[in-house]
């Protein structure tokens, strides 16, 4: 509880990963407040039935609260957007001059804060994908202001976990992405990266994932516990080996 975990994808796509939480989380019962900016409902639904859950269902009971950002753009840039029970669009910064995700965080504390009724064992915030918004027109500073708003009121206050995935490439000239990315290492408890072949593509390894334990913020004079893994993504499950030992190798 309380844990900050960062995805981090370069030269490959890691959206497995976020599949694998948001399945995770919503066996283990706990409240999921899923901010998807990258792809629609239907295509989580479809990934997540292979994976044993039914999103739609997991919604009807409260336990999910989906914001489906490609669709609140479209409304926000048409006019279509119906602001519900009074509130804001939580993307509502496409539309004014202040670059603010204060209406985004307003709908995650919102979504999130237990009510009387609730018996979900813990809160979780899912993002897919952070980087997104800096491509929507928010400025590095509000998105790390919206994180740490976020670390405060679901992993301090509420005792919840947040997992969130950023795209990063090293040779980029997004600086602003790679300041985000670089920000949000320092602050993670953990590190999912998960990396293309630097050999190219492989039809039995798809890639490596480095694990990072932040050991070194709990300020234990310790130096952070890294593990190297390759993988491969198969229909239902990934599967993980020791580097050079894939089963076609050997």
């Amino acid at each position: 509880q309380g844990k900050f975990t960062l995805l981090r994808d370069t030269r490959t796509d890691g959206s497995f990963l976020v599949h694998h939480f948001l399945s995770f989380y919503l066996k283990a019962g706990c409240k999921v407040c899923f901010v998807a900016l990258l792809q629609s409902f239907s295509h989580y639904n479809i990934v997540a039935q292979k994976l044993g859950v039914s999103l739609t269902a997991a919604k009807e009971r409260g336990q999910l609260v989906f914001l489906e950002g490609l669709k609140s753009c479209l409304d926000l840039l048409f006019g279509e957007e119906e602001e519900q029970s009074g509130q804001p669009s939580p993307l509502q910064f496409m539309s004014e001059s202040a670059s603010n995700l204060k209406a985004l965080f307003d709908f995650v504390r919102t979504s999130l804060t237990p009510t009387g009724s609730d018996s979900w064992k813990g809160p979780v915030l899912l993002v897919d994908d952070l980087s997104v918004l800096l491509s929507l027109g928010a400025t590095p500073v509000a998105v790390l202001d919206f994180i740490h708003y976020c670390r405060v009121a679901v992993c301090s206050q509420l005792k919840g976990n947040i997992v969130v995935l950023v795209h990063s490439n090293e040779d980029s000239e997004d600086e602003e992405n790679e300041l985000v990315v670089s920000s949000l290492c320092h602050h993670s408890d953990l590190i999912l990266w998960v990396e293309g072949l630097a050999t190219g593509f492989c039809k039995d390894v798809h890639g490596q994932i480095k694990i990072i334990r932040r050991v070194s913020l709990e300020l234990t004079a310790e130096q952070d516990h890294v593990q190297i893994y390759q993988y491969k993504i198969q229909d239902k499950n990934v599967t993980f080996f020791a580097r050079g030992l894939s089963a076609a190798v050997l």
